[in-house]
């Protein structure tokens, strides 16, 4: 049904069996985790984290060797993935209190706290460990009474400025429009306990740089306009995060515009077993193009670092979620021991991510309704599984979801999934000698 010019690519089957072959081949160690710990469960895959903060890292420092990295904490807030990010030399972008606890209690001392509707009592933590925080303002209310707050302690904190991407749609509930910063420097000049020191914005699910270079385009011609005085005063440009992983974005048929028109017309019926694909750039394209902007396009003047905010990026492979089989209702449903309110939304009616059965394993895809136990007909896990068969007792491993879904999660009729540690490369190493040297 050729309806548009532009038709959702398709996800080629070479590259789904490639990516579903990865956790095949670790199975058994899946199966153990089911056996030892019970199920449902995270699996928290430190291994894949650690490769994830290297590669990150090492890219864009080589094209902005003094970059600075800050994991977003709204992605995924579990302790151990912060503590293994703080241990690889990241500093942390928080956006509530809540959050800011947390990273207070990690012990970095690099800590970005940015979000719309800060609190008083949120500003005032952050002001009581203003030697670790750089507090990036929302809006010119929220600079008057960080303002007021600062000096009530008798502290100068040091600040950033966020910079609205959309001044017209949804996304102007962020930060300040781009044409009142010189007017917003120079209120912040006249507040004794403000020290505004950088600018940040932002733009979410980044498949390519198409939409950020636009932005920077924007962002540096006012620039340019600014006195000398104050573009000296900033010291850092904080470009957000939202990359997206470079496996791109995977769709279930209901998600794309042909998949909604048939369904319309068929009166709700629609296929399962196609699956789609909207493609995601490399993370090296990524620093390679913004480095490139930035050096073209930044005044000559300005002595500046680049702060950056990953989240997604980092620790979308880095949890999976395994799942028992409880009831084979008929030949085409099961319904598994987890709920989705594990990962606290109704990700699976769009997002497609394949559920690999580690009992039966096999490369072939059947058709089947893989449902959770929760009394709600949204709680879903996909329309198919990889496997020979699947029957009651069957463990089922959900991979990647380390993004979006812990931090997420709720308690809504079951309770929420235990996490275990996937052991590191290293781990496995130092057992099996140890289990030689004992021999």
């Amino acid at each position: 049904m050729r309806l548009f010019k532009k038709q959702t690519p398709p996800l080629e089957q070479f590259e789904l069996h490639e990516f579903v072959q990865r956790f095949l081949d670790r199975g058994q160690y899946f199966l153990e985790c089911a056996d030892q710990h019970g199920s449902p469960l995270y699996i928290f895959d430190i291994e894949t984290l650690k490769e994830h903060a290297d590669r990150f890292k090492n890219t864009f420092r080589s094209y902005l060797p003094d970059i600075k990295m800050f994991y977003a904490l709204k992605s995924n807030n579990h302790r151990d993935i912060i503590s293994t990010l703080v241990s690889e030399g990241l500093g942390l972008d928080v956006s509530s209190g809540a959050e800011l606890k947390l990273a207070l209690e990690s012990g970095t001392d690099k800590i970005l706290f940015s979000g719309p509707g800060k609190t008083d009592e949120e500003l005032t933590l952050a002001v009581h460990n203003s030697g670790n925080i750089t507090v990036l303002m929302d809006s010119f209310s929220e600079l008057e009474r960080l303002q007021r707050i600062a000096a009530e302690n008798d502290v100068v904190i040091r600040t950033g400025v966020r910079i609205t991407t959309d001044e017209n749609g949804i996304w102007r509930k962020f930060g300040i429009p781009l044409r009142d910063l010189s007017r917003f420097l120079n209120y912040s000049d006249k507040c004794k306990n403000i020290k505004l020191k950088g600018l940040q914005f932002h733009i979410s699910w980044n498949l390519n740089t198409n939409n950020l270079l636009k932005f920077i385009d924007r962002l540096t011609a006012e620039l340019h306009k600014l006195s000398p005085e104050y573009r000296a005063q900033l010291e850092f440009l904080d470009i957000g995060g939202g990359f997206w992983p470079e496996e791109g974005e995977w769709l279930q048929p209901a998600a794309t515009v042909e998949g909604i028109i048939r369904e319309k017309i068929f009166n709700g019926r629609i296929s399962t077993d196609e699956h789609f694909k909207w493609s995601a750039i490399s993370i090296e394209n990524f620093a390679k193009q913004i480095s490139r902007s930035l050096k073209k396009q930044m005044p000559d003047d300005m002595n500046y670092c680049i702060y950056v905010e990953p989240g997604r990026w980092l620790c979308n492979g880095a949890m999976h979620i395994l799942l028992k089989v409880i009831d084979r209702k008929a030949k085409d449903i099961v319904i598994t021991d987890g709920g989705t309110n594990a990962i606290g939304w109704e990700r699976f009616e769009s997002d497609y991510f394949p559920v690999i059965n580690v009992t039966r394993p096999s490369l072939k895809e059947n058709d089947c309704l893989i449902a959770g136990s929760l009394c709600t007909p949204h709680d879903v896990w996909g329309y198919n599984y990889f496997g020979e068969d699947i029957n009651p007792g069957d463990i089922l491993l959900v991979p990647n979801q380390g993004a979006y879904t812990w931090s997420l999660r709720q308690n809504f009729i079951k309770p929420i999934p235990r996490v275990v540690t996937m052991p590191s490369v290293r781990e496995n190493i130092e057992t099996l000698e140890s289990i030689i040297s004992k021999e």
